[in-house]
């Protein structure tokens, strides 16, 4: 998505340790109207795989998956990074390492919500080394539900877990993939 590499090199900003905020319109502070047009693009290539709801993890991929999930019309899934009292007992964990804060954190997701009837889409903000989708793949093989596709807005190429994925024959769309970025501010994106 082109719109969406100009939207990076006009507004994100390369911190060290490849870190890239585009905080300015994506995770932060959101360009709604924009955020509408990249859930288009993920209808329109997921549109024939009978998705019965879109699935992300809190915090920052809840926006773009509501919005995909409008033009599917169905719900959406998010799993949880923090315990909490009025999920209850009956949940699908995972662990998963946070390629951001060093650390691991378990999600979970009620088995009130994801089942062997569903058919999901998977929809985050970012991929680097795939260690979220990789949990919420494992939720989903624990319910026995279908991961018909990964939505992915902005990919880190040069780490690997997009590729990894499509090695494994997931359908991945991601709007726009980086393979290189250096901390004077220069991107360059995956030829297409």
């Amino acid at each position: 998505m082109k719109t969406l590499e100009e939207k990076i090199r006009r507004e994100g900003r390369i911190l060290p340790g490849d870190v890239l905020k585009v905080d300015s319109f994506l995770n932060h502070r959101i360009d709604v109207a924009f955020t509408d047009r990249m859930a288009e693009v993920f209808h329109d290539h997921f549109k024939d795989k009978r998705i019965t709801q879109v699935m992300t993890i809190e915090a920052s991929g809840i926006a773009i998956a509501a919005a995909t999930a409008r033009y599917f019309g169905v719900p959406v899934l998010f799993a949880k990074k923090t315990s909490s009292n009025n999920i209850g007992n009956e949940v699908y964990h995972s662990t998963v390492y946070s390629y951001t804060r060093e650390q691991n954190y378990e999600i979970t997701v009620s088995r009130n919500y994801l089942n062997e009837h569903d058919t999901v889409l998977l929809v985050d903000d970012f991929l680097a080394k795939g260690n979220a989708l990789r949990g919420m793949i494992d939720l989903c093989e624990q319910a026995g539900a279908e991961v018909a596709g990964i939505g992915i807005c902005v990919e880190k190429g040069f780490q690997g877990g997009g590729d990894a994925l499509r090695r494994e024959h997931f359908d991945l769309l991601s709007l726009a993939v980086i393979d290189r970025m250096d901390e004077d501010g220069k991107i360059v994106f995956r030829a297409e």
